[in-house]
């Protein structure tokens, strides 16, 4: 057989070269946030959005002994709406508008930072003292220019009201935008789309269609048209029409997409499409000028 022979009939490896629909396969970067580790697939430097998805962490699974946990003191952002969805455990999330609420699983928990909001991610104490474990992502959708400096809300929707479908036995949830003839509550600012499907081995899911998308694989592998997806790895799309994904194992996938916002510029916790508003939100953080967490006003994270 020649190696051009034998080069062809190999899978197609999308972390090198693109596979026709599959433009790239993105590795997790590990990131230690003081006592436990996160993988972040976006941004990088491969693909710094998806859609209006600009930010994607895959928390665990990690597990706490009594007396430890997340413990995450005060932060700011600035135009973005935050995203956080767990499969185990739970996060008591607090914000500068003085939201206090426990996010369980199922649960979708939307920050709209806009122009400024600060907010800290702890445990209840009744959770941190005993053994606990933890398992989910945290997202950042930016938002529209329009929108970037829009009053700051917080958007609380518990699990029995997320839609759920049916698609060829492969169980779906519909956590954002519209997908298989449901449409979830959850508020957008632009065409957003983010669901999460559950695979038996050698099932097959036909992936909605949108101008841009990428599937993380939160558990398991599939593969697309020959191209293997590995489990902690996000495989960027095409809109080519179509394009089905197939569970090599119990699979358990989240996938985002929509419309492009246009370029972005992120540092730090601080999402806009104007350096000067960043820089702007630098000072103010460093010279003490936003807004206090009721209930969590001692602790805050210095500017880096």
């Amino acid at each position: 057989m020649s190696n051009t022979l034998a080069k062809a009939e190999q899978p197609c490896d999308a972390t090198v070269s693109p596979c026709s629909a599959v433009e790239v396969i993105l590795k997790p970067r590990d990131k230690d946030l003081g006592g436990f580790s996160v993988r972040r697939l976006l941004p990088t430097a491969r693909r710094k959005m998806v859609g209006p998805w600009i930010f994607f962490d895959h928390m665990g699974p990690a597990r706490f002994p009594a007396g430890s946990g997340i413990n995450v003191r005060p932060h700011p952002h600035i135009g973005i709406a935050t995203v956080t969805y767990l499969f185990d455990g739970e996060i008591l999330h607090r914000d500068s508008l003085g939201s206090l609420q426990p996010i369980r699983p199922g649960d979708i928990n939307l920050m709209v930072t806009g122009r400024g909001m600060v907010h800290s991610e702890r445990e209840r104490p009744e959770i941190t003292a005993t053994d606990h474990s933890l398992n989910g992502l945290q997202l950042w959708l930016a938002l529209p220019e329009a929108d970037e400096e829009i009053e700051p809300a917080f958007h609380h929707y518990p699990s029995n009201g997320i839609p759920t479908a049916t698609v060829d036995g492969v169980a779906v949830r519909v956590m954002m935008g519209s997908a298989y003839g449901v449409s979830s509550p959850v508020r957008l600012f632009s065409d957003t789309l983010y669901l999460e499907a559950d695979l038996q081995p050698g099932q097959t899911l036909m992936l909605p269609d949108a101008e841009e998308r990428a599937v993380y694989i939160v558990s398991g592998a599939l593969t697309a048209q020959d191209t293997e997806m590995p489990a902690r790895s996000m495989t960027v799309f095409s809109r080519e029409p179509n394009v089905a994904v197939k569970a090599t194992q119990a699979s358990r996938i989240a996938l985002i997409g929509g419309a492009p916002l246009g370029r972005r510029f992120i540092e730090w916790n601080f999402v806009s499409s104007h350096k000067e508003w960043i820089e702007k939100a630098k000072k103010d953080w460093r010279e003490g000028r936003f807004p206090k967490v009721p209930g969590d006003e001692e602790e805050f994270i210095p500017l880096p």
